[in-house]
């Protein structure tokens, strides 16, 4: 199935577009909140907070008509305030793990407050998905969807250098949700800007996703050690459960009793993904469910992908439609560059300098097969 494009159906057509906005409550200290929802009403349509840039919705139908949310989302902004564990969040200014959180620049030492473990987290303990972006709206015949921006102060969360930072999400007629991140900085700094959306495509709070079908167009991935930083080698992924080359159900190997497996405990790792140049953006990722139908692609610019199994959903979130979700009832694809790439000189560099412009895209294309 996964092997033959035609088995995915037409893509989604999102139809008439429209969009609009409504209160979403206030943060601990005051701050208001807006949620913009855009698309169309019988095709594609999402939903999102000016609370950390969040995806809140993704709604999609099956192949016969349903709709449902494709993934995990809570109900109330204090939900998301009190434990969101990123849900559909835009992560920065580093996603994914900094060992110790520590990393230098040009000679100079820097330390970011660890909040896993010993390391740092998706940008520390206040990241990017815990302030209040400035929402603008994005409206043109082919697309529409909101512009973000937040400037991240020098020194916040121990980073230098101011950073301006805008991500527009924009979703266009033919279904396809469009991030385009960019920032600058005044000082040299790192950055590693991605989205935390937990996908199931059969229906948040439907249950689990290791029945659906997953390609990764990736040979090599970074094994970790038990603290989930990479040790800098790039093996292949033939011979091992991460192999996700040809498309296979997500849970065929998650019980395999290897290494990388048990530390995860499941997938939480970063995929190497093939043919990266630093500027093309091309298809490295394909799911499908086949009990609704629903499909998903996913193109990007950047060298790597972060797989999470959903190893630590444990029933402690309510989501939108009242269902808990449990370990394994969803899966993320964070486009990235690789994990603790400050501290690992073999890994693509994610320094950006002064009069440099940090610029990069995903595409997530939907529809029903």
């Amino acid at each position: 199935m996964m092997g033959s494009t035609a088995a995915f159906g037409a893509p989604a057509s999102s139809g008439r577009l429209s969009i609009s906005s409504e209160p979403f409550g206030k943060t601990t200290d005051g701050v208001a909140v807006e949620r913009y929802t855009f698309g169309s009403a019988h095709g594609i349509q999402v939903q999102m907070l000016t609370y950390g840039a969040t995806i809140q919705t993704i709604t999609a139908p099956d192949r016969h008509g349903k709709r449902a949310s494709i993934v995990l989302g809570l109900p109330t902004l204090a939900d998301y305030i009190a434990k969101s564990p990123y849900f559909g969040a835009t992560i920065g200014r580093y996603g994914n793990r900094i060992a110790k959180g520590k990393f230098s620049i040009d000679g100079k030492s820097y330390q970011i407050p660890t909040n896993d473990g010993e390391n740092a987290l998706h940008g520390g303990p206040v990241g990017f998905d815990k302030k209040v972006w400035k929402a603008t709206v994005i409206k043109e015949a082919s697309r529409v969807g909101v512009s973000f921006h937040y400037v991240s102060p020098d020194g916040e969360m121990g980073f230098p250098g101011t950073l301006d930072t805008t991500v527009a999400y924009t979703l266009n007629t033919r279904g396809e949700l469009t991030l385009e991140y960019k920032a600058t900085t005044d000082k040299p700094t790192i950055v590693n800007l991605t989205n935390h959306a937990y996908f199931n495509l059969a229906g948040e709070g439907n249950g689990s996703v290791e029945g659906q079908l997953l390609q990764v167009s990736a040979d090599a991935f970074t094994p970790v050690n038990s603290k989930l930083i990479p040790t800098g080698q790039l093996p292949p992924v033939a011979g091992t459960p991460f192999d996700f080359r040809r498309g296979k159900p997500i849970g065929k190997d998650i019980r395999v009793g290897h290494e990388q497996i048990l530390i995860g405990p499941g997938f939480d790792h970063n995929w190497v993904l093939n043919n990266y140049d630093g500027k093309t953006v091309r298809q490295v990722v394909r799911a499908y469910d086949p009990e609704s139908g629903r499909w998903l692609t996913c193109s990007t610019d950047q060298p790597g992908v972060q797989i999470y199994s959903g190893n630590f959903l444990n029933g402690s979130f309510t989501g939108l439609t009242g269902r808990t979700y449990r370990q394994g009832d969803a899966f993320t694809l964070e486009t990235q560059h690789y994990p603790d790439s400050p501290n690992q000189p073999n890994f693509p560099s994610t320094v950006l300098r002064p009069g440099q412009v940090y610029s990069t895209k995903t595409v997530y294309g939907f529809g029903v097969g």
